[in-house]
């Protein structure tokens, strides 16, 4: 019996699937699980966290723990600037912190005297002492690095054994090196009160045993007397620098608001004297008038021959007063005093009075010590540029300064930095135009600009992601698709009836042609077929029931 042909019906996605090859099947797969995984890298790569630093700086040994630590705790890190940093994201950064504090992680953080809370039972003298200079060691740390402009800081102590069997005791010393923070400085003040504070916080240290340096190793703190006079030059050094500044800040102060911004330029040379004068002058002053001179001495000598003389004079009050004023000069030869003439006296009186002063001389002694840092000389550089103006069309010219105001800004100039003549100070003031920097712009082209370079940095990733899973839709999964549609499966029904109907044309009599007066279209075997077929469903209908019921059931026929 002839088999029919196959007849289509309406497939399922496993059928299309058994339709297609093995090779097709494969491309198929592999195309969608390339897709997936693409838009899983994309999703995951846009939500991807913003990463923030946890620690820096860290110790070989603190960054281990660290890493070791995060990973217990399924944070995840990344390392940045060779390894120095640790990376979190930034969600987690601060709680990371505060978890990893509480394991007393980083170790390397300055510990101060809390270290004395873990004495253990039988601890040496020595372990205790130490222990406690540890513990100050790093109190002064803590300290220091308090201050804004430094960094980091590292004390150490050098606390000998006091014992009172020594008839002389060691002397504590300290070094303190600095860390700044970048462009910060410490000025004389500052470093003064870092000096002070660890000296302070130690026994009998002394301000002079307290060196302090940067981590350049540059000294910073002044060397003792009589060690070198490198520090006191570089303090000289110092104070003239600040001088300068100082005077050319006044110069610039008093002319940019006259000439404008950045059209004055000034340099202050300033010549010091640090030397240490110190010079004494006595001076011998001529006698002075006899009521306000000093007496340093006096002898009075008196002698008489032994005659007695009976009283003279006037009896009353003239005879009871003091005798009169010397008449004789100062420091003079001695004088004879001879009863007067008038005073009736006896003439046969031998009586001698001798008086002999002697009158402190004047001395005027004077110590004068000259100060350190006085100005001997300053000289000042000024230069203004021309005068700018601009006209209705907006047309810039410039124009030099007259000689008026040249003369009235140098005597402002004069004023501002005290001129003194007589000491050599010296100023002077010129105007000229001022070189214009020509900026050559360079007409990079769009790819070259480092905006549009930024940009295709930060769009590469998602753009390129993008491009590849539709290069793999396009090149791999629609052709596929396309495959799976266009394969249909063919379902094979006997249909021994139908069959017999098609196959086997029945033999029909041969008649003899009728005389027709027209010629009439001979049938199709088709419609042949479908005649017989009426006929066949007149004649047993129960058989082709069972037919079309096994059809529509897509069971094979029995």
């Amino acid at each position: 019996m002839a088999t029919a042909p196959a007849i289509p019906i309406n497939p399922t996605l496993g059928q299309r699937l058994a339709g297609l090859d093995p090779a097709q099947r494969m491309r198929l797969g592999l195309g969608i699980a390339v897709f997936v995984v693409i838009g899983i890298v994309g999703l995951m790569m846009g939500r991807q966290a913003e990463w923030r630093v946890l620690y820096s700086n860290l110790a070989d040994k603190d960054g281990g723990a660290i890493v070791a630590q995060l990973s217990q705790m399924n944070v995840p890190y990344k390392h940045a600037e060779g390894g120095g940093a640790i990376l979190v994201p930034a969600d987690k950064v601060h709680d990371t912190r505060l978890r990893l504090a509480s394991l007393g992680l980083p170790k390397g953080s300055v510990a101060g005297f809390e270290v004395m809370e873990s004495n253990r039972f039988g601890m040496t003298q020595f372990q205790e002492r130490l222990t406690f200079q540890r513990g100050l060691e790093g109190e002064l740390t803590r300290s220091i690095q308090a201050l804004s402009s430094v960094q980091n800081a590292r004390v150490h102590l050098a606390l000998p054994n006091q014992n009172g069997f020594f008839r002389e005791q060691q002397k504590p010393s300290a070094s303190v090196l600095l860390s700044l923070s970048p462009g910060r400085t410490l000025d004389r003040s500052q470093l003064a009160g870092i000096i002070h504070l660890v000296s302070s916080s130690v026994p009998e240290l002394t301000p002079a045993a307290v060196s302090v340096l940067d981590d350049s190793g540059k000294l910073l703190s002044t060397p003792p007397e009589g060690a070198n006079g490198v520090g006191g030059d570089a303090q000289q050094m110092q104070v003239v620098q600040q001088l300068e500044q100082l005077y050319s800040r006044r110069i610039l102060d008093i002319l940019e608001p006259v000439v404008g911004r950045n059209n004055v330029k000034a340099q202050v040379t300033a010549e010091l004297d640090f030397s240490q004068t110190e010079s004494t002058s006595e001076s011998h002053k001529p006698n002075q008038a006899p009521d306000s001179s000093v007496i340093r001495s006096q002898q009075v000598v008196e002698s008489s021959n032994g005659s007695t003389s009976t009283a003279a004079g006037v009896p009353g009050a003239t005879t009871n007063q003091p005798p009169a004023a010397s008449s004789a000069p100062i420091n003079g030869a001695a004088q004879a005093l001879t009863p007067a003439a008038g005073n009736g006296a006896a003439a046969n009186t031998g009586s001698k009075r001798e008086s002999i002063t002697n009158y402190e001389v004047d001395k005027t002694v004077r110590v004068v010590r000259g100060g350190t840092g006085v100005v001997k000389r300053i000289s000042a550089a000024v230069v203004l540029n021309h005068q700018s103006a601009t006209d209705a069309k907006g047309k810039t010219t410039t124009t030099p300064l007259t000689d008026q105001q040249i003369e009235k800004m140098t005597a402002l100039v004069r004023e501002t930095i005290g001129f003194n003549k007589d000491r050599g100070d010296s100023v002077n003031l010129m105007n000229a135009p001022f070189a214009q920097e020509k900026q050559v712009l360079v007409d990079l082209p769009l790819w070259k600009q480092p905006e549009v370079q930024d940009l295709a940095r930060s769009f590469a990733w998602p753009i390129g992601t993008l491009l590849f899973g539709a290069l793999v839709l396009l090149g791999v999964i629609r052709p596929a698709i396309k495959a799976l549609s266009k394969a249909t499966p063919h379902v094979t029904m006997p249909t021994p009836q139908l069959d017999a109907l098609e196959s086997d044309e029945p033999e029909r009599p041969v008649l003899a042609a009728p005389v027709a007066k027209a010629q009439l279209p001979l049938p199709t075997t088709s419609e042949l077929a479908l005649t017989n077929a009426r006929k066949l469903t007149l004649d047993n209908p129960a058989a082709v029931a069972n037919i079309m019921k096994t059809w529509i059931n897509g069971e094979p026929a029995a």
